[in-house]
């Protein structure tokens, strides 16, 4: 790809970018959240259309004017958002618009569900490929993502954030996979915002910043702070800079939460200033905690209280009244609405408040959203569509959101998923602000050292139950990891 320039109404997305893919090799894009990293590879992909610039195959210039042109050319992409069809079947997904036929067009299921498990088992995937989609977890749904793409014989394979909802032994797999890919002379582009990946993983790099082409170099020639310094044109030497506070007064306490399957005997308190962290791991009941307290499930049986009172949280208008906002693990399905505005997202929970007789005064929207879009340095005019932004800034939306009202009880289920390091530092420091203003923070992280840098306590879950309590002086990787593995805290 030469000069790659694409545009969007207001934005400067990519200007003159260059990138050069070689067979066989794992390329790391970095950059941070609006540095151009996704729309660069949906140009590559034919999402969007280049504005100038060419894209070279094997040394030949090739048009890509739309994703049926790169599916031609052996190009590959695994997006950051999974894009699945939920009620057809794990084979169905891998297989759409490409299921093995028999005469007369009729699809051959016995061929169909064959090479799917064969897939399947080549990832080291237990379940069976006639499981319908929406019965897996969201890593298992990513696993499907991937041999989704495998199905169909790429030559050069773009994975966006692959890792973000896999378990350490899944990413194990993962990368024993694109191993197996690159040796058969696959070019692979890998996108991650886990620089500790990086070096795992990665042959050469290419940083992207503000739209722009920074380097292009091998791994063995820089360091972990030269690709910061490089990404963010700074040295970001405290990725954790926690401010503790004196914990205050009680904002929330949970008592006896249960809800069938996924909660069992919950209790815990939230006081104002503090960062509560919980820990543990994938399917121990941590978001499903976070949707009864933000009203979107109901519990089975006990009881909430807000400032000592006992609150009846029946769904999320409820939960927003009593001050508590959630900033969901899957911020495209259940944080905004991607064809909505920035304002109009960040509007959407306050329409009682900005309303008069059930219509909302003109600019309303805009007086309410511009200060917060400035504050959080928003990549974006306030009257984009969110989907036009990236990950980070998607993100910074749905925080956006809560900020614009009187919300005091935070949780935040996985805050920097696929969010770059300098972003991260942004909000671990938002965050201290909120705490230092007497918010009340509850962080649900798979990240360890997330978990032990930016928390207060530590509540461990495990089988959803709280396995172990733990305050941040005394709290240690391995503590932690036995906890959430149900063994001594």
């Amino acid at each position: 790809m030469r000069g790659i320039r694409k545009a969007f109404p207001g934005v400067i997305a990519l200007d003159g970018v260059d990138l050069a893919l070689r067979a066989g090799e794992v390329h790391v894009l970095l950059g941070e959240n609006g540095a151009g990293k996704s729309t660069l590879m949906k140009v590559l992909s034919g999402a969007y259309q280049k504005d100038a610039g060419e894209i070279l195959l094997n040394g030949r210039p090739v048009e890509i004017n739309g994703p049926r042109d790169a599916l031609a050319l052996g190009i590959r992409i695994i997006y950051q958002e999974l894009n699945l069809v939920p009620h057809l079947s794990v084979a169905e997904n891998i297989f759409l618009g490409s299921a093995p036929t028999r005469w007369g067009g009729i699809i051959d299921w016995r061929r169909l569900y064959a090479t799917a498990g064969q897939l399947l088992g080549d990832l080291g995937m237990e379940f069976s490929p006639q499981t319908p989609l929406r019965a897996l977890s969201l890593a298992q749904r990513q696993m499907v993502e991937i041999a989704k793409s495998l199905a169909r014989n790429a030559s050069v394979l773009v994975m966006d954030e692959p890792t973000s909802a896999l378990t350490s032994r899944e990413v194990d797999q993962l990368f024993t996979l694109v191993q197996r890919l690159t040796s058969r002379g696959v070019a692979v582009v890998y996108i991650t915002h886990r620089l500790d990946e990086v070096y795992r993983i990665g042959h050469r790099v290419t940083v992207l910043r503000d739209g722009r082409h920074v380097a292009t170099t091998t791994l063995d020639q820089v360091s972990i702070p030269d690709l910061v310094r490089m990404m963010a044109n700074r040295d970001v030497g405290e990725h954790f800079p926690k401010v503790r506070t004196a914990p205050g007064v009680e904002l929330l306490r949970v008592e006896r939460l249960r809800r069938r399957g996924v909660l069992d005997d919950v209790s815990f308190v939230l006081r104002a200033g503090e960062v509560l962290g919980i820990g543990g791991l994938l399917g121990a009941g941590r978001t499903e905690l976070a949707r009864v307290i933000a009203g979107a499930d109901r519990p089975d049986s006990g009881r909430v209280l807000v400032d000592g009172k006992p609150v009846s949280l029946t769904g999320p208008a409820a939960a927003i009244r009593h001050g508590i906002g959630l900033l969901p693990e899957e911020r495209k399905a259940q944080g905004f609405v991607g064809g909505f505005t920035i304002c109009r997202n960040i509007a959407l929970p306050h329409g009682r408040r900005l309303g008069h007789g059930g219509f909302l005064p003109g600019g309303c929207e805009e007086r309410l959203a511009d200060p917060i879009v400035k504050e959080l340095r928003i990549k974006g005019t306030a009257s984009q569509p969110v989907k036009l932004l990236s990950g980070g800034n998607q993100q910074k939306v749905v925080l956006a959101k809560w900020l614009a009202g009187d919300a005091k009880i935070f949780i935040f289920d996985e805050p920097t998923r696929g969010v770059d390091v300098g972003a991260k530092v942004e909000i671990y420091n938002l965050m201290n602000r909120l705490t230092a203003a007497g918010a009340g923070i509850i962080m649900i992280s798979s990240e360890l050292p997330e978990l032990l840098g930016m928390s207060d306590r530590i509540l461990v879950m495990h089988h959803g139950r709280i396995a172990a309590e733990i305050d941040a002086a005394q709290a240690s990787q391995e503590r932690v990891l036995s906890a959430a593995l149900g063994l001594a805290g």
